[in-house]
Order: C-alpha cells, then sequence, then structure tokens
C-alpha cells in the first residue's frame, strides 16, 4: 500500500484504485443464512433480502463480472433451542460452518475475485476473516481489518452475558475465546491486533473494552467521529493499517448505522453513522485500491420496513467496490 502522505510522483489512491481494478474485476457472492450465533431468527432471511434488493445486478452494473453465486447451507438449529447450558451457544455448528466458509472465501481470493460474504449474523466473520487470512498467509502477505460495528463483538466466554457468539467473532479471529472457534483454520490469530480498526462502536461491555486496550486494537467510537469528522478518521484508519499491507477486509456490521436510516437490525442501538458518513468511509477505504475481501452481516428483514435497510446495504456494498457518484472527479 502507498504511504497516502506521500507527495512524490506516487499514484493517487483514486489511479491505485484503478489498477487494483484490472486485477480484480469479478465478484464471489457467498450467502450465509446464519442466525444461530445470536437470538433473532430473521438474521437468516438478510441474503435473501439482498437478493430481492438486486445485489448481483447492481454488481455487475459497476462493471464487475460475477463469478460465482454461492449459498451455505444454514446450520441445524436444534442447538439454539438448547439454552439451558453455561458457556456459547452453537459453537460445534458455527465451527463446522466457518471451516465452510473460510475455504469459499480463500478459493474465492486464490481465483483473483472479491469474495463478499452475506449474512446472517456476525459470527460467520469467524470463517470469512480465516480464509482472507489463509490466502494471505500463503502468499506471505500482510492485510488489515476494518471492522464496522455498534458493538465491540469481542466478548470471550469468561465475559459474554448472553452466550451468543455474534458477540465473540472479533474476539477469536484475534485468538481470544473458546479454543473451537479460536482453531477454525488450524492457525490463530487470525488478523493482528495492531492492524485492526473498530468504527463506530457505542454499546460496549466493560470486560470488552479491557480487551480492546490489551490487543491493541484501533476502536473509533462515534464520540471520536464526531470531535475528527468522518474524513480525518477514515483517514487515520488507513494510516493505522499500516503502509505494508496488500489487502483490507472489510466486516460491516449494518446495525454501525443509525437505526433511523437502517431499522432492519437485530440490535439496533441509537446515535449512528448516517448515510453519508457511511459512504464516505467507504469510499475512502476503497479509493486505497485494497479492499479485498467484504462481510455485510446482521441485515434482519423481520425488522425492516420494505426493505429499506437491505436497498441501504446493497448501495453501500457498491460504494465499497469503489463507485462512485463523478468517477472522474478524482482522477
Amino acid at each position: 500500500m502507498k504511504n497516502l502522505a506521500n507527495k512524490s510522483t506516487e499514484a493517487t489512491p483514486k489511479q491505485q484504485c484503478a489498477v487494483e481494478r484490472k486485477k480484480f474485476d469479478e465478484v464471489s457472492l457467498i450467502y450465509v443464512p446464519l442466525f444461530i450465533g445470536g437470538k433473532h431468527r430473521g438474521a437468516s432471511m438478510g441474503p435473501a433480502a439482498m437478493r430481492v434488493a438486486e445485489l448481483p445486478e447492481k454488481i455487475t452494473s459497476l462493471g464487475f463480472k460475477i463469478s460465482r453465486e454461492i449459498e451455505l447451507k444454514e446450520p441445524p438449529q436444534t442447538c439454539w433451542f438448547d439454552r439451558g447450558h453455561n458457556g456459547p451457544v452453537c459453537v460445534p455448528e458455527i465451527t463446522q460452518l466457518s471451516e465452510e466458509l473460510a475455504q469459499k472465501v480463500e478459493d474465492a481470493m486464490d481465483a483473483n475475485t472479491i469474495p463478499i460474504t452475506v449474512g446472517g449474523d456476525h459470527s460467520l466473520a469467524i470463517g470469512s476473516i480465516t480464509g482472507a487470512s489463509r490466502h494471505y498467509r500463503k502468499n506471505n502477505q500482510k492485510f488489515g481489518l476494518v471492522w464496522f460495528d455498534a458493538h465491540g463483538d469481542i466478548n470471550t466466554p469468561d465475559t459474554t452475558y448472553s452466550g451468543n457468539v455474534h458477540g465473540m467473532p472479533l474476539a477469536v479471529s484475534l485468538g481470544k475465546g473458546d479454543e473451537r472457534l479460536v482453531n477454525v483454520g488450524g492457525f490463530s490469530p487470525k488478523v493482528e491486533g495492531a492492524r485492526t480498526c473498530l468504527v463506530g462502536v457505542r454499546d460496549i461491555d466493560p470486560p470488552e473494552r479491557q480487551l480492546i486496550k490489551e490487543l491493541g486494537i484501533h476502536a473509533f467510537s462515534m464520540r471520536d467521529l464526531d470531535h475528527m469528522g468522518m474524513t480525518r478518521m477514515a483517514d487515520r484508519i488507513v494510516q493505522l493499517l499500516g503502509d505494508d499491507i496488500d489487502g483490507i477486509h472489510v466486516s460491516f456490521d449494518i446495525d454501525v448505522m443509525d437505526p433511523e436510516i437502517a431499522p432492519g437490525v437485530s440490535t439496533a442501538a441509537p446515535g449512528g453513522l448516517n448515510y453519508r458518513e457511511a459512504h464516505l468511509a467507504l469510499c475512502i477505504l476503497a479509493e486505497t485500491g485494497l479492499v479485498r475481501s467484504i462481510d455485510f452481516v446482521e441485515l434482519n428483514p423481520a425488522q425492516d420496513t420494505r426493505n429499506k435497510t437491505a436497498e441501504l446495504a446493497v448501495d453501500l456494498i457498491k460504494t465499497a467496490l469503489g463507485y462512485t457518484i463523478l468517477p472522474d472527479k478524482h482522477s
């Protein structure tokens, strides 16, 4: 990745994006109808709602080719109804799905496509990040993780109040948590804390605060956004990921958005990103030319109004892939 502060004749971010686009002009869509990481069954309908919002058609309108569409089988739900025991819920089922998803994401990246994993609850990120990490590891490369979320998702079995795995995937990806999940893919951690940015948080459990500090995660709350503004904050995120990374994984929980514009989520929290802030953040990331894998998760059509949140999510995915209103303006 080029240092964006460099004043030499190196390519601008927009030029870099154009170069990368020539290499990665195909997308793999991976649908994961998962809800057992949480307690909201409507999350399993997220992929269907994104199809109704014409996700494949909108991506192809940008000039991408959809090289493959894959739908993973929904895991057995019996574990979710047996919630009387202590500890995280449905770990064997989520572990199995994570291994399968990791392979699909890795295969997609090896084939020079951009995998977009559509959920489903955020526990799916255990698998998608594992797949991305394996791709980079075997190529002796490094990557950064940008995690958009109202919540920390960095609980462990020792700190969780609910046992829901969708509150743990960031911790798992950083090597903390149930060993079955931590060891998905056969290695841990999947990504370094110093190359991880948590964006838009406003509802964090006290133990999560300590783990964020311990692991060296760069966390940006909504207060930070209000103080810095999105342009400055997003530029800072790019800087913190490092100038030696070969790719960025974007994991976008739609509940990072304010529920007034994105009501179709399972765990809404007031005071989130507005429409323009979210698009600007994703646009700045896209301009680096380094966004190589993407998650969009926690869409819950049962809470939505006329599929408006799914349509918003599709628009945000377009921006993450490099769509701009005036493509030549910054060239």
